[in-house]
């Protein structure tokens, strides 16, 4: 017996569990690399991170998706499609904010599957444009992205106020 196929679809309310536990999973890497820049998953990350994204699925400019085995979602994507970002020196672009799969389903394609689907559906959209940010420690999603194309444009750099051995302008 063959195991069944991964889907990608759409998100819709009764995701939203899974989409909170994702979603706290995402802060709670992010924190790991760097908790002095990374918001700390606390308590009701699950919920508030569901609740957002949740509140994104009827957006007309906003995109959650869900990549799903038998009726279990091991992954999503958030994207939205925005306008001229003067702040970024970008113009309109569709931004991929989020994409995780489950740690037990990587290296399975299933981030392949949600990237290219969002893209799609940035495409229909009207997206001149793609871009996303990745952790630097996050080679994995880095090889991910470069297969898809995309190509390193700028560089985060973050200070703490009260850095040591910090020379001041």
């Amino acid at each position: 017996m063959s195991e069944a196929a991964i889907t990608v679809r759409r998100a819709a309310p009764q995701d939203t569990a899974a989409l909170g536990r994702l979603g706290a999973l995402l802060m709670s890497v992010h924190y790991a690399y760097d908790a002095a820049r990374f918001i700390a998953p606390g308590d009701g990350a699950e919920a508030l991170y569901g609740g957002f994204l949740a509140s994104q699925m009827d957006s007309g400019d906003a995109i959650v998706l869900v990549a799903e085995q038998t009726d279990v979602v091991l992954g999503y994507v958030y994207a939205a499609l925005e306008g001229n970002d003067w702040l970024a020196l970008r113009g309109p672009a569709g931004v991929i904010h989020d994409l995780i799969v489950d740690p037990t389903r990587r290296s399975a394609g299933v981030g392949r599957m949600l990237l290219k689907a969002a893209l799609d559906a940035l495409d229909e959209l009207g997206a001149p444009r793609f871009v996303l940010f990745t952790a630097t420690q996050n080679a994995a999603a880095q090889r991910l992205f470069a297969a898809a194309g995309f190509r390193a444009t700028m560089i985060e750099m973050t200070r703490e106020r009260d850095a040591p051995d910090a020379e001041k302008p």
